[in-house]
This record gives C-alpha cells, structure tokens and sequence, in this order.
C-alpha cells in the first residue's frame, strides 16, 4: 500500500471517529507537541454528492457542517483535520494524529490512536451488519406447476 492510501486511510479513520473516544485515546497518548496554525480551526460547509446506485450521473445532494484546520509541528510536519460537524477540538486532534503520522513518532501513534479506534470502529460496523442481516428475508419463487 502507497504512503498515500496509507494518509488517505488514516485521514478517513479520524473523521469517522466518535470525538469523545478519539480525545480519549488522544489524552492517553500523552502531551501534544508544540506546533503553530498554518490554518486555525474554523467551521464552514461542503457540497456533499451522490449517484444514483454508484454508478449514475454525480448530482448535488446538500451541503453539510464541516470543521477544518491545518498546523505544522516544530519539527516541520504539516497536519490537516477535515471532521463532520462544528467541533474544533476532534479538527485540531485529527490534525495532531495526523502530522506525527508523517514522522518518528508514527509507531507509538498508530498503536495508541489509530489501531484501537480502527479495531473498535470494526466491532461496531460488524455489529451493525449482524444486526441487519439478523432481518435479513429471503424470497424464492417456486413453480406451481399451472404452465
């Protein structure tokens, strides 16, 4: 897998994250590095698409809340937060994550952030897809037998 597929996995697991649990793990983790805004955290909205069965012309569905931001760590990296919503702090956390993903530190990250946020998102998709398929009805035709 690329380093961009890696970011874009990465980038995806933070904004999907319950913001309570991803502070949590964040808090865990330890102190932040210092870092200064190349773009403080602010609150706007974004044109969300759809097509029709995946496959269809692409057609504007609305807009939705959306906060974003940008920082640098001292040590150079830059780090972008995109998270649904108007939360500051799950945007500034996102950013954090995802610029010491790009340095020495992405080991210890990835082991106290990102892989028990990804394992419980797994458990809660698995769950929601047990679930569903628990009302699951399938439906055969038979013959009758009248042609």
């Amino acid at each position: 897998m690329t380093a961009e597929n890696n970011r874009r996995a990465w980038m995806s697991l933070l904004a999907k994250a319950p913001a309570d649990r991803l502070s949590a793990l964040w808090q865990a983790y330890g102190a932040a590095p210092k870092f200064h805004w190349l773009r403080a955290p602010e609150i706007g909205a974004s044109m969300v698409r759809g097509r029709l069965g995946g496959t269809g012309a692409p057609f504007n569905l609305g807009e939705m809340t959306l906060t974003r931001c940008a920082l640098q760590l001292e040590s150079g990296e830059v780090g972008h937060g995109y998270v649904q919503g108007r939360d500051k702090q799950k945007a500034e956390i996102a950013a954090l994550v995802d610029a010491l993903m790009q340095g020495p530190e992405a080991a210890a990250v990835e082991a106290a952030v990102l892989e028990p946020l990804g394992a419980e998102m797994a458990e809660v998709k698995t769950a929601r897809a047990e679930k569903a398929a628990a009302t699951k009805v399938d439906f055969f035709t038979m013959v009758r037998g009248e042609d």
